[in-house]
């Protein structure tokens, strides 16, 4: 349905250009002329003005949410700000377990995963040294802390190292060279983690350089698991992973937004959630 707004005050036309976007989550620049009956310069020109006021986050092609509405997290962009892997190890422990020991649970003996870096990731890592069953097991990962994790495995598994670049604050390997090693195998499964889990947007990350590395490890696996705690659900970062149906399964958190979950399984995305460490 459209409402033009055209001759409405600036003010009222740009509270309701605000209102729809903290309603979707995100929206189009497209979309909002459509809707609303007005160019798409103008439309520009609102949103940067509602950015200025801090109403939304504008983002390339449309604007995101900032704020939370009606108990639904909204979809957020650029605005977050990457948290150190010390401090995200802190946050939603007992969910990370669960997703870890779902996750593992996937793996048998004699087979080959890639481990992203992060704290979820790490989890994961935890759960597959727990298992004393799994025997022959290579694991690839760019997280210094994951492949420090996985030492006392060995020889039960073997551990590798993507090698390249340093990001001190997530003790991660990127490019430049991060991505050599991943051209040259072909692994049975990725578990990957993300900072973003959109039914429309995908899934997407605070970072780029890591977003670039996870996109190299889906090229190189058979199997994709995005492994991400609730807190995630809902929310839209600056960097795209891939979209929704590039994965083959996500594990998430009983604390993610139900409605969420169920439109990313609408949109044909294999959804686990474990309701806590003892189930997972």
């Amino acid at each position: 349905m459209v409402i033009n707004l055209e001759g409405v005050p600036a003010e009222e036309r740009r509270q309701r250009i605000a209102a729809t976007v903290e309603e979707r989550g995100f929206v189009h620049v497209g979309d909002l002329a459509e809707a609303f009956g007005i160019s798409r310069v103008t439309v520009r020109a609102d949103l940067d003005s509602l950015e200025k006021q801090g109403q939304l986050r504008r983002v390339r092609g449309g604007a995101l949410a900032t704020h939370r509405t009606g108990g639904m997290p909204a979809s957020r962009a650029g605005g977050s700000v990457e948290s150190s892997f010390e401090e995200a190890m802190s946050a939603a422990g007992a969910e990370k377990t669960a997703i870890g020991r779902h996750a593992a649970r996937l793996i048998s003996p004699g087979e080959s995963v890639i481990l992203d870096a992060g704290t979820t990731t790490m989890a994961v890592a935890r759960a597959l040294v727990e298992r004393a069953d799994l025997r022959d097991v290579v694991v690839i990962t760019n997280g210094i802390s994951i492949a420090l994790e996985l030492e006392r495995a060995i020889p039960r598994f073997t551990v590798i190292v993507t090698g390249g670049t340093l990001r001190p604050l997530q003790h991660s390997l990127v490019n430049p060279l991060g991505a050599e090693i991943l051209g040259r195998i072909n692994a049975d499964t990725v578990f990957l983690g993300c900072n973003g889990v959109h039914p429309r947007r995908g899934f997407t990350n605070l970072n780029l350089p890591e977003a670039e590395l996870k996109q190299a490890m889906l090229r190189s696996s058979a199997r994709s698991v995005v492994v991400a705690d609730g807190s995630k659900v809902g929310r839209v970062e600056l960097a795209p992973i891939c979209s929704i149906d590039q994965a083959d399964l996500l594990i998430t958190g009983a604390s993610g937004d139900k409605q969420t979950i169920q439109d990313c399984r609408d949109a044909g995305l294999e959804v686990d959630v474990p309701e806590g460490p003892g189930q997972a």
